[in-house]
């Protein structure tokens, strides 16, 4: 069965409550645009999530951008895996690399987010890349391979076919420099050969793994057109709503291409 494409929205901390209502009724005019073939989900600032979940079109999906691992305590200015559940996230980003490089979490921490969102029922995004310095010494495959096994260590292989994987090189973030759509590739066939390594053929089979870092609309198709990259997750270019569909249109006119 073939994998379904995706496109995720990452709109970092960008747009207030009422700023997150106009995109989605935005979108919600623009919704006919969005293939019935491909999955979407947007990762909003959480306190635009209970707004997301009454406004956005059914099309759509939502997803939480953090959360702790613990279930509840004294974790001040954090939010547990319950509370994004119950504002109508499905997915959950896991590892972004402004999250390991800003707020230094490690991998062991990426780990432990990983089974606390499996184990609430939702979806990990799990992002894993390289920096600059990593991929001019040649360590972007050791790098990427270490993020991997440890940030689905301990999940069955049913659990691991469900995640869903992100393959964002930090040095392209925003930078407005990207690798190839060939070597993006490269790298994610990587990723899915070390996951059916440790978790098997199956699992590896199943799991989605996109690709991030500086996709716009226009380079968008070229990256999701290779045979291992599963859709995008996005981040300015999410932001608008018309962007948004563009992105979606792009994909799915590469997908029948």
């Amino acid at each position: 069965m073939a994998r379904r494409k995706m496109l995720v929205g990452n709109w970092k901390m960008y747009k207030t409550v009422a700023e997150a209502r106009a995109f989605a009724e935005a979108l919600g005019r623009l919704s006919g645009r969005l293939s019935d073939d491909l999955e979407y989900a947007i990762c909003p600032p959480v306190t635009a999530l209970q707004t997301l979940r009454v406004v956005m079109p059914t099309k759509v999906a939502l997803g939480a951008q953090n959360v702790y691992f613990e279930p509840q305590g004294a974790f001040t200015g954090e939010v547990s895996t319950d509370m994004v559940k119950e504002l109508g996230a499905r997915y959950v980003i896991v590892g972004h690399s402004e999250r390991r490089t800003l707020f230094c979490e490690t991998d062991d921490l990426v780990q432990k987010k990983v089974q606390a969102v499996v184990a609430a029922g939702m979806v990990p995004i799990l992002c894993v890349g390289e920096n600059l310095v990593e991929r001019d010494a040649g360590e972007t495959l050791p790098v990427v391979r270490r993020q991997t096994e440890r940030g689905l260590a301990g999940l069955s292989g049913a659990a691991v076919a469900q995640t869903v994987v992100a393959y964002e090189p930090v040095w392209a973030i925003g930078s407005g420099r990207t690798p190839s759509a060939e070597d993006a590739e490269v790298v994610i066939a990587a990723i899915r050969g070390v996951i059916a390594e440790q978790h098997g053929l199956e699992a590896a089979e199943a799991v989605r793994i996109l690709y991030g870092g500086s996709v716009k609309p226009n380079n968008i198709a070229g990256f999701c057109g290779q045979p291992n990259i599963d859709g995008a997750l996005v981040g300015g270019a999410s932001l608008e709503a018309e962007s948004f569909v563009a992105m979606a249109e792009a994909m799915a006119g590469g997908d029948n291409a």
